[in-house]
């Protein structure tokens, strides 16, 4: 009979047993191209420390300074943290409970004869409790933590990744900044001495007002981009230091803009990148996560045994001998009828899962997508530069003619204006486009996942 009494939960909990897990949407698959649209020879290996690559010292020391000091990295690193505390949580919840209490009480009181009496006792006791885990509840609850550990810890180095090629970046840009402001002083000197030779022709009545007052709009425009490319500096430097955990500051400069070296180009098939950058494995850890969360969730709606026990001993002055006491039970706990509420919760934790997986396939196509973008701007912005040096070149000769010839008297000031014009205009259209063609470096090599190692991460995430 009792037999029967501790089977029939377990029994009348049959009618709520779960069915099979629903899968993952299969609309959530990634499947890898073949190979990249645009093909260019490389088959470096990413090293971790990348940004060496492009031979600028002082590049190298803001990127490691950013990556020591940036507080966006402090704030990951605390939420791994927190992470590994959940984690080492959900673990203890696997492991018995005991607890140990030592009451004392003391009291008086009247016997028969009217004589008052005094008495103390304690009652140290020790109880255990643990849960049997009998469907796995607890152990896929621990599982979910610990790939969200994993998730957290790639996402701490998603942010480190990301600093390293916003430091390295920020400077290329503040490199070519220095090379507009350099453009802008010469062209500015260039503009002077047009003006000092207008100013003096118009005096001597060799040439019309006209002339005077055109060089004097042009001088003044090219002296106004001297300040806008200072002011441009400036917030630049500051968001530099920023990004160093700073207060604003002056940033060291190293190699001018066209002398700062070009890295080898990495080479992979997008197979690898599913294995190389820490952003997909936090998307696959997160996604895992979930379906630990999901299977418990799932055994929620199955019986649980539990466990438990005391052991004590009173000690009393009222007592002659010291009385030990032990206590020994069990209990089942088996949902019969809750409304539906664990069904509820099985739904939410499948959606859940279901919305991880779509982030994963999100978090892939777009890792497929910034490595093209990257390979095609390093081709493009490549070709870009070439040209442009072709066109400043000739640009610089035709504006050396347009001014033997102004001088010499054959030709008007309008033909030396629209010469300094397309030199000025070529000028800073080729330092953009070297700009442009060291951050589709720096691009790369964050798309392809700065050194990144998943082996490295499964070896730390072991338990």
């Amino acid at each position: 009979m009792r037999r029967t009494l501790v089977l029939l939960p377990l029994a009348l909990a049959g009618c709520t047993l779960p069915g099979p897990r629903a899968a993952a949407p299969p609309a959530a698959a990634v499947v890898p191209p073949p190979s990249w649209r645009t093909a260019l020879p490389g088959d470096a290996a990413i090293a971790g420390d990348w940004w060496r690559g492009f031979g600028d010292p002082a590049l190298t020391a803001l990127v490691e300074r950013a990556l020591a000091n940036n507080v966006d990295i402090e704030i990951a690193v605390a939420r791994v943290e927190e992470a590994r505390a959940a984690e080492a949580l959900a673990r203890a919840q696997l492991l018995p409970s005991i607890g140990a209490t030592v009451p004392e009480t003391q009291g008086q009181s009247l016997s028969a004869l009217g004589r008052a009496t005094q008495s103390a006792s304690v009652q140290p006791n020790v109880a255990l409790s643990f849960d049997l885990d009998l469907f796995g509840r607890l152990r896929q609850a621990s599982r979910a933590a610990r790939a969200q550990l994993l998730a957290t810890e790639a996402a701490r180095d998603t942010v480190r990744l990301a600093t390293a090629a916003t430091a390295a970046s920020g400077y290329v840009t503040l490199r070519a900044l220095d090379q507009r402001l350099a453009i802008a002083r010469q062209t500015l000197a260039a503009r002077a001495e047009a003006l000092r030779i207008a100013r003096r022709r118009f005096e001597t009545g060799y040439t019309s007002r006209l002339e005077y007052r055109q060089a004097q709009g042009e001088y003044a425009a090219t002296a106004q981009l001297v300040p806008a490319a200072e002011l441009a500096i400036t917030r630049q430097e500051n968001a530099l230091a920023l990004l160093t955990g700073d207060t604003p500051r002056a940033i060291a400069r190293g190699r001018a803009l066209d002398a700062i070296a070009r890295p080898a180009i990495p080479g992979g098939l997008p197979a690898d990148l599913l294995r190389r950058r820490p952003d997909i494995y936090q998307a696959e850890q997160t996604l895992v996560a979930a379906d630990r969360t999901l299977d418990s969730q799932r055994a929620a709606m199955l019986p649980n045994i539990a466990l438990t026990g005391s052991a004590g001993v009173v000690l009393s002055t009222a007592l002659s001998e010291p009385v030990g006491l032990f206590a020994l039970g069990a209990s089942i706990l088996a949902p019969i009828f809750d409304g539906g509420r664990l069904r509820a919760q099985e739904g939410v934790a499948t959606a859940r899962r279901d919305q991880a997986a779509f982030a994963y396939r999100r978090t892939a196509l777009t890792a497929f997508r910034e490595v093209e973008d990257a390979l095609a701007g390093v081709r493009r912005t490549g070709e870009q530069a070439t040209v442009l040096g072709d066109q400043a070149t000739a640009a610089q000769g035709a504006l050396q003619n347009a001014s033997n010839r102004y001088r010499a008297g054959y030709s008007g000031y309008i033909e030396q204006l629209d010469a300094q014009r397309n030199l000025l205009t070529a000028q800073l259209a080729l330092v953009q486009a070297q700009a442009d063609r060291l951050t589709s470096y720096v691009a790369l090599y964050q798309a392809m996942g700065g050194g990144w190692s998943r082996a490295d991460m499964d070896a730390v995430g072991r338990p």
